[in-house]
C-alpha cells in the first residue's frame, strides 16, 4: 500500500498523486502545469493504461487538465468526481483539447513559413477529451462509494469551486485499512455563491495544499462590491474600459454576482447602465452549469435569491460573447464597459486580444481578481511591467493596473490550519503539497513547531508506505531541464495502443485457459502481419 507524489510538490500547479493498493493503481488528480515550474516531475510508476481509477478533487485544469492525455495513452478506467465537477469538466477538458489543437495548428503554419517541414502534433485532441468525459462517474457529496473491494471514497464540499471536494479514501490490503484524506484546494471562507469548506473528522494520513500557506487575507472582511464600484466609476469617468482577466469557471461567476449587486444598487453614479461583456465561450457554458447545480452547491445568501426567483449572476446590460466575431466587436464599441475574459493569468485565450486593445490606453484599467502564477503574463503585469509582448508586438503598459485584494478561492494560512485542526485526532502524517517551494517548507515547519503536527513537504518522486508508516524513498529536488522531444502524434498513438494491450494482457491472469490461448493467438497474428 503506497502513496507516491508526482505533481505539485513544492510547486503550485500540475497536481497528481498515485496510490497503489493490492493490484489496484489509482491517481488522485492529473493536472496540467501552468506558468514556470522549477522542478522535474517524476514519471507515473505504471503505464497510463494500467491505471484503474482517477479520483478528481475539482475541475480546474491544474488538477484535471491532463486527463485527456491519460486517455490518449490508453487509460480506460473510471474517473470519480462530484456531479458539478463532472459537468464542468465536460466543457473545460474540451476547451483544453481545443487549445492544444489550435496551438499545434499555429506552430505548423509558423514552421511552413520558416521552411521547417516537421509537423507538430497536439498533446491530445477532442476525441481524447470526449473519451475521458465518457469515463466520468458523477458522485454526490457525503456519500460513501465502494469503488472496488480494496477502495472506498467519500467527497466532502471544500468550498473552493462549484463541485470542489476533499476526498476521503479508505484503502484495504492484507486485512488492514488505512484512510488517506486529500484536501484538494481548500476554499476561502465567506465567498460569494458557494459554501464554506466543510471539515473532515478522521484520517490516518492527510495530503493538503499550501498555496497561501505563507500569508493572511485581510483581517476585516473586504467590501468587494464597494471596491469594485469605485474602480468602475474612476475608469468610466476617464472614458475607459475595465478589463478583468478572470478564470472562466468560478471567478467569472463571482464577479457577475458582485456586478449584479452594483447594478441593482445603482452604485456607479452617472454610469448606471454600463454594459458588461463576458467574452469566453467556456464561461458562458459554465454560467449554465452553475445554475443547474445551484441547489447542491450555492450558499444561503445566493439560495435566498434563487428561492425568490432571482438569478444571482444575471442582470440588465449583461452581454454574453460566444463567437469570434462577437468578441472582435467588443473593442470597436467606444462605450465605457466591463470586459470579463479568460484566461485569468493572461497566458492564453481572448483576454490577450483585449489587453492588446486596452493596455496602451491610460484611461483604461486592468483589474486582476485572482492568483497570478510566476512566469505568466498576468504576474508580469501585476508586478509592474512597463511593456509586454502580445502577438509579436511590443505593447506599452499605460493602463491602470489594479488588484482586488483578498478575493481568493484559496484559504489563507489561518484557514488551512483551521481545516487541519478540524480532525479530532492528529493524523499520523501530514503531507504538504501544492505551494511554491519556500511556502511548502515554511508551512510544514509551522505545522510541526506550532501545532505539533507530523508534517512533511515531499518532492516529486517520494514514495511512502502507508502500512508501515515509513518512507520507502525520499526524493531530492531535480531542477527542470529541457524536455526530450515527444514522439510524433501517430507513433505516440501506436505506443499508447501497445500500453493498452499490455494492460489487458496483465489483467488476463485468471481467465479460462482457452480464452487466454485465443487472445495469445490473436496477438501473434497481428505481430506476424506487421513483422518485416
Amino acid at each position: 500500500m503506497k502513496l507516491v507524489f508526482i505533481g505539485a510538490d513544492h510547486e503550485v500547479t500540475g497536481s497528481c498523486h498515485y496510490l497503489e493498493v493490492g493490484n489496484r493503481h489509482i491517481l488522485v488528480d492529473y493536472g496540467m502545469e501552468q506558468g514556470v515550474n522549477v522542478f522535474e516531475n517524476a514519471h507515473l510508476p505504471v503505464d497510463e493504461a494500467m491505471i484503474d481509477y482517477v479520483l478528481l478533487t475539482h475541475a480546474h485544469v491544474d488538477h484535471s487538465g491532463l486527463l485527456p492525455l491519460l486517455y490518449a495513452k490508453g487509460f480506460r478506467g473510471q474517473v470519480f468526481a462530484t456531479d458539478a465537477t463532472a459537468d464542468l469538466c465536460s466543457i473545460m477538458l474540451r476547451d483544453c483539447a481545443h487549445i492544444q489543437m489550435m496551438e499545434a495548428e499555429w506552430k505548423n503554419r509558423k514552421a511552413k513559413r520558416s521552411s521547417r517541414v516537421e509537423a507538430q502534433e497536439p498533446l491530445f485532441n477532442m476525441e481524447d477529451a470526449d473519451g475521458i468525459i465518457r469515463r466520468m462517474i458523477p458522485c454526490n457529496y457525503n456519500e460513501v462509494i465502494q469503488v472496488c473491494d480494496e477502495v472506498k471514497i467519500r467527497f466532502t464540499d471544500i468550498g473552493h469551486l462549484l463541485g470542489s471536494a476533499s476526498i476521503e479514501v479508505w484503502l484495504t490490503e492484507e486485512g488492514r485499512t488505512k484512510k488517506v484524506v486529500f484536501s484538494g484546494d481548500i476554499g476561502n471562507k465567506n465567498q460569494p455563491l458557494i459554501r464554506d469548506p466543510a471539515f473532515t473528522e478522521e484520517a490516518d494520513f492527510v495530503v493538503m495544499e499550501s498555496t497561501y500557506g505563507d500569508r493572511l487575507h485581510p483581517g476585516e472582511r473586504v467590501d468587494y462590491v464597494k471596491e469594485l464600484a469605485a474602480v468602475l466609476k474612476e475608469t468610466f469617468d476617464r472614458g475607459g474600459n475595465v478589463v478583468i482577466p478572470s478564470f472562466a469557471v468560478g471567478r467569472t461567476q463571482e464577479m457577475l454576482y458582485f456586478l449584479r449587486k452594483i447594478k441593482v444598487g445603482r452604485l456607479v453614479e452617472g454610469h448606471e447602465n454600463f454594459p458588461v461583456y463576458v467574452d469566453s465561450p467556456m464561461a458562458v457554458e459554465a454560467i449554465g452549469i452553475f445554475q443547474e447545480n445551484r441547489r447542491e452547491c450555492f450558499d444561503a445568501e445566493a439560495l435566498e435569491l434563487v428561492n425568490e426567483g432571482i438569478n444571482p449572476i444575471a442582470f440588465a446590460d449583461l452581454k454574453l460573447s460566444v463567437t469570434s466575431d462577437e468578441s472582435k466587436e467588443i473593442n470597436f464599441n467606444e462605450t465605457p464597459k466591463v470586459i470579463i475574459s479568460a484566461s485569468g493569468m493572461c497566458d492564453a485565450g481572448r483576454i490577450r486580444h483585449h489587453l492588446k486593445h486596452n493596455l496602451w490606453r491610460p484611461e483604461c484599467t486592468v483589474l486582476f481578481v485572482g492568483y497570478q502564477s510566476v512566469g505568466t503574463l498576468g504576474r508580469s503585469l501585476a508586478e509592474g511591467a512597463d511593456e509586454v509582448r502580445l502577438f509579436g508586438e511590443s505593447i506599452q503598459v499605460r493602463a491602470q493596473i489594479r488588484q482586488l485584494r483578498g478575493l481568493s478561492g484559496h484559504a489563507d494560512k489561518e484557514g488551512l490550519i483551521q481545516w487541519l485542526l478540524g480532525f479530532k485526532e492528529k493524523p499520523r502524517k501530514v503531507f504538504v503539497v501544492h505551494g511554491e517551494d519556500q511556502v511548502c517548507v515554511s508551512f510544514a515547519e509551522c505545522l510541526k513547531a506550532e501545532y505539533g503536527q507530523r508534517a512533511y513537504a515531499p518532492y516529486s518522486g517520494t514514495v511512502f508506505n502507508l502500512l508501515s508508516n515509513q518512507f520507502e524513498y525520499e526524493a531530492e529536488p531535480v531542477t527542470r531541464k529541457k524536455k526530450e522531444k515527444p514522439a510524433s502524434g501517430v507513433y505516440a498513438r501506436l505506443l499508447a495502443a501497445a500500453q493498452r494491450l499490455l494492460a489487458l494482457v496483465k489483467r488476463s491472469d485468471g481467465l479460462a485457459n482457452k480464452d487466454m490461448a485465443r487472445f495469445a493467438d490473436q496477438i501473434n497474428s497481428i505481430c506476424d502481419k506487421w513483422e518485416v
